[in-house]
């Protein structure tokens, strides 16, 4: 963000925000998981019980139709960060350590959730998983709106010769080389279990951004085998125990240190599970625009203002989040461009149960899928030539990796996708195509350059190399 729009947002925000909000501004603390899969919790229907996470959701809302706007890490992170859909903040491929990404972070002069709210005063702190161009310039969490950094900028690598993707930075600086995986979790909810844990003489924000449930497949000593299961599945369920475990801690401290009633939690995921984990009951998991690449656990806590027990079946999205903190912590939004996020707070405190999206669509990388509104969902045809790399073919829960007519679900009926009712409803066809079309013009596609698209800079995207 430049100084002139900084400035620009400080003045709005203390305008508009707090006076219209009549309260002080909380703290936000933003949990989020790694590949975590929509039925891979207990409050989603996961027979293993994650007990932290399943008591945030009872302290207040749980929803049911949470969409992230990417099916892969860094387009997912992208959005979230902007609010702005990953082919409108010139994000939509994820980085992969090839020569190819060396100059691919996130763009500078987009305007971050971080940003925002240090313009509004907030103390701004990232705990973990960067994966926007860590060694990018312009493109780091520290040019990016936060105080602090403390964590692995990427996924973990095994290989030998990664030991960059093993080593913690704080901030710009080395801190451990080759760090065991093992031993992560702990250090990064130690990190900000210290942290709420001082007195603090303005509002915070932070964004724990876990490695978990992204493989390696490697939980700490005192979880490993907790769960009395036995094999891969076995291991991933002691995973997921001690994301939960680390939630618990987090949230915790918030009430140890007498600031629930001033602190919105908010914890979601980046995408839909890869290899071990569940969608269920959805259909497909990562890589894929079915919903279970997309919908994902969302659940928002702040006692006294959000009540508790709610469960909401309204489309909502992780592009809301932006405009969802710039209103609680008074922070006008930016005016010089398009926002795709929406302000739920009137969902979150009861105020309304409408959403307030009419429309959502799926990209994968460039290739606009889908789109849906609250009931129903168009697929478009696709071929392995037109995906990104990371779908080029069906395997496990990669589906529809090609397809070679519409389709058209039933979402109210069949979340799962599994009843094509497209010759039944001409008219919807008609009308979600439309959309399709208009949004292509907007922020493109394959063949389309759109004419509020962020240029991405990288040559034959849709290929890794």
């Amino acid at each position: 963000m430049t100084v002139k729009t900084r400035m620009a947002v400080v003045a709005a925000g203390l305008m508009f925000g707090l006076a219209a909000w009549g309260q002080a501004q909380p703290n936000i603390i933003l949990i989020f998981a790694d590949d975590l899969g929509y039925g891979d919790l207990g409050c989603y229907g996961a027979p293993v019980k994650t007990p932290a996470i399943d008591r945030l959701a009872e302290q207040g809302l749980r929803s049911t139709d949470c969409l992230v706007a990417a099916n892969v890490c860094g387009p997912s992170r992208a959005a979230l960060m902007t609010g702005r859909y990953p082919m409108r903040c010139g994000h939509p491929i994820s980085r992969h350590p090839l020569p190819k990404y060396e100059k691919y972070g996130i763009a500078p002069d987009e305007v971050t959730m971080a940003e925002l709210l240090k313009s509004a005063g907030y103390h701004t702190k990232m705990v973990g998983k960067w994966h926007l161009g860590f060694h990018v310039e312009g493109s780091h969490p520290l040019d990016a709106g936060f105080d602090e950094y403390l964590g692995l900028y990427s996924n973990y690598a095994t290989q030998k010769d990664r030991v960059d993707e093993r080593t913690i930075y704080r901030n710009r600086e080395v801190v451990e080389k080759d760090v065991a995986f093992e031993k992560v979790t702990d250090l990064y909810t130690d990190e900000i279990v210290d942290f709420i844990k001082q007195d603090h003489e303005q509002p915070f924000f932070i964004y724990f951004a876990h490695h978990i449930a992204h493989g390696p497949l490697l939980p700490s000593k005192t979880f490993k085998g907790k769960s009395g299961v036995k094999g891969r599945a076995g291991t991933y369920i002691d995973f997921v125990q001690e994301l939960d475990h680390s939630v618990g801690r987090v949230v915790a401290a918030v009430d140890e240190a007498g600031i629930a009633e001033n602190t919105l939690v908010v914890f979601l995921s980046d995408n839909g599970p890869a290899r071990d984990g569940t969608a269920k009951p959805l259909s497909g998991g990562k890589y894929v625009t079915m919903e279970g690449g997309h919908r994902v656990p969302g659940i928002f806590r702040w006692l006294e203002t959000i009540p508790a027990g709610q469960v909401s079946d309204a489309m909502i999205s992780s592009l809301d989040l932006l405009p969802l903190f710039s209103a609680v912590a008074g922070a006008a939004l930016p005016d010089d461009r398009t926002i795709d996020g929406k302000n739920i707070l009137p969902l979150l405190t009861g105020k309304t149960q409408q959403s307030p999206h009419t429309y959502f669509y799926y990209y994968n990388g460039l290739n606009l899928q889908a789109v849906r509104n609250e009931r129903w969902k168009l697929h478009f045809p696709r071929t392995p030539a037109d995906q990104p790399y990371w779908a080029k073919k069906d395997s496990g829960q990669r589906i529809y990796t090609t397809l070679k007519k519409p389709m058209l679900f039933d979402l109210d009926a069949d979340a799962g996708e599994k009843h094509n009712v497209i010759a039944q409803h001409p008219e919807v066809v008609e009308a979600l195509t439309k959309q399709a079309e208009r949004i292509r013009a907007e922020i493109g596609g394959l063949t389309v350059a759109g004419s509020d698209q962020r240029a991405h800079g990288l040559v034959n995207p849709q290929e890794k190399e």
